[in-house]
């Protein structure tokens, strides 16, 4: 890579020094089954910042990012310093998932903070419901400025009505999936050329308008990024950064796997894998840029020591693993998204990483009770601010996980359950269920439904599945 590359990848707030520490401390082995790093020695709780009674909240959604392809997880060559810096400054998570591997639903869920039979998003082709409150709109009603930037991606006819938001900037083309370049936008329910080339720098700077308004209230931001979904179009002046780069498809895939069966619809039959792997690692890195641009924003200002910042993704991406390519699927490399918390008066040990499982409909409740807003009893998601607190804390034994046929894509309804060590999966026809030990099979080869362990353990999976669904917390 070019001098000239590198130093546009590291232009950002964080310092080389900041990276290189953050990514010394991961561990050398794969995300999946890693094992946990030590903290980054802390302050002790008693000299953390008072806590603000009414904190800014800026949530970062990204699409289709994996979790172990960022530099604080040791990619071999993805580099990501703005997303480092915040894990590095705040919390991360090792178990964080989704509770449906596709992108409306999930979006749905981190808005609602329920599971996708509640809040009755259950495809990419389905709008918005409004049958559940978003937690954007609980803070409305508590005093916030609220804003919205970036995909919405829960099509119907437009962009729905939300008349919670102050500032709400999106798209509608494509299915409210939007484009890379020279991507129309409505802003506040009016046509509006986008001022940037290139989507995800315009964006940022729509966030960064909205965080710098005079605001006399607190502020929630919810910024929502295109990248990294197909087709991994990265910035112009950083494409092809990583084009030397060595990629390490899993065992099982080839270079050719985006034109065979069953991966048609993601699209990603154009070009060979290895060069879509770079160009999405590309994308992410040009993401990170703009994240790097919003947290210089923010830690440049008065704003830093009221704000709290938080980054995820709406699902994982496969790269060939089961010889699939893309989400849909209930496999870890699909279901596993990455979860950054950086909150400095509530988190004591930064730098450190959870091991508890921590979910899209987690967010909802955790910013509800950071903004010291009321979390409705019947939400299905939990706070994580105990978690944040005190790394000790015991996290939820169980999830359930659903995913809702749909056309196109040739991927049955199924309903499961994840516990800390199993994943367990019916499907609604046309497969057998499956059964995985996580903790010897971490690559979910071996299916245990129809052995003698399987057929002592799935009675209890059952039983768990129904109770998450009818409600119960496990």
């Amino acid at each position: 890579m070019s001098d000239k590359k590198k130093n546009q990848i590291m232009s950002h707030p964080v310092t080389r020094r900041d990276m290189l520490k953050t990514m010394a401390t991961g561990s050398a082995a794969g995300f999946f089954g890693m094992a946990l790093p030590g903290a980054l020695g802390g302050a002790p709780f008693s000299a953390l910042p008072l806590a603000p009674k009414r904190p800014n909240i800026v949530f970062i959604l990204s699409d289709n990012c994996r979790p172990d392809f960022m530099g604080f997880t040791v990619h071999p060559f993805i580099k990501t310093p703005a997303i480092d810096g915040l894990a590095a400054q705040g919390v991360s998570f090792d178990n964080a998932f989704c509770t449906t591997s596709l992108c409306s639903p999930s979006r749905a869920s981190f808005l609602t903070g329920d599971y996708a039979h509640t809040h009755g998003v259950l495809n990419n082709h389905m709008p918005w419901t409004g049958q559940r409150k978003m937690f954007l709109e609980r803070l409305k009603q508590a005093g916030y400025d609220t804003g919205f930037v970036g995909k919405f991606h829960m099509p119907g006819n437009g962009l729905p009505d939300l008349p919670f938001l102050d500032t709400f900037v999106s798209f509608d083309i494509k299915e409210n999936q939007g484009q890379y370049f020279d991507c129309p936008l409505i802003v506040d329910g009016k046509p509006e050329a986008s001022r940037k080339e290139y989507l995800i720098e315009e964006l940022t700077d729509r966030a960064i308008d909205f965080i710098g308004q005079d605001h006399e209230n607190p502020f929630c931001l919810y910024l929502s990024y295109k990248t990294a979904h197909f087709p991994f179009l990265p910035p112009k002046d950083l494409a092809g950064i990583y084009a030397n780069e060595k990629v390490d498809l899993p065992p099982g895939a080839d270079s050719w796997l985006g034109r065979t069966n069953g991966n048609v619809f993601e699209g990603t039959m154009v070009g060979s894998l290895d060069a879509l792997y770079r160009r999405y690692g590309e994308a992410i890195t040009g993401m990170d840029r703009e994240i790097g641009r919003l947290i210089k924003k923010i830690d440049s200002s008065p704003l830093a020591d009221n704000t709290v910042v938080i980054y995820a993704s709406d699902n994982g991406y496969m790269w060939g693993e089961h010889r699939i390519i893309g989400i849909n699927w209930h496999y870890e490399e699909s279901i596993r998204i990455p979860f950054v918390v950086r909150c400095p008066w509530l988190i004591p040990d930064p730098g450190t990483r959870r091991s508890q499982m921590m979910l899209n409909i987690d967010l909802a409740p955790t910013v509800l009770e950071m903004a010291g807003v009321p979390v409705p009893a019947d939400v299905d998601g939990q706070s994580a601010v105990p978690i944040l607190r005190d790394g000790g804390t015991p996290g939820r034994s169980a999830w359930f996980y659903e995913y809702y046929k749909y056309f196109p894509e040739n991927v049955p309804t199924m309903q499961g359950v994840r516990t800390r060590t199993r994943m367990y999966v019916e499907f609604e026809k046309g497969m057998r269920p499956q059964l995985f030990d996580l903790v010897r099979d971490p690559g979910e080869h071996v299916n245990l439904f129809g052995t003698a362990e399987g057929d002592r353990l799935v009675p209890g999976l059952k039983a768990m599945m129904k109770d998450l669904k009818a409600g119960k917390r496990l």
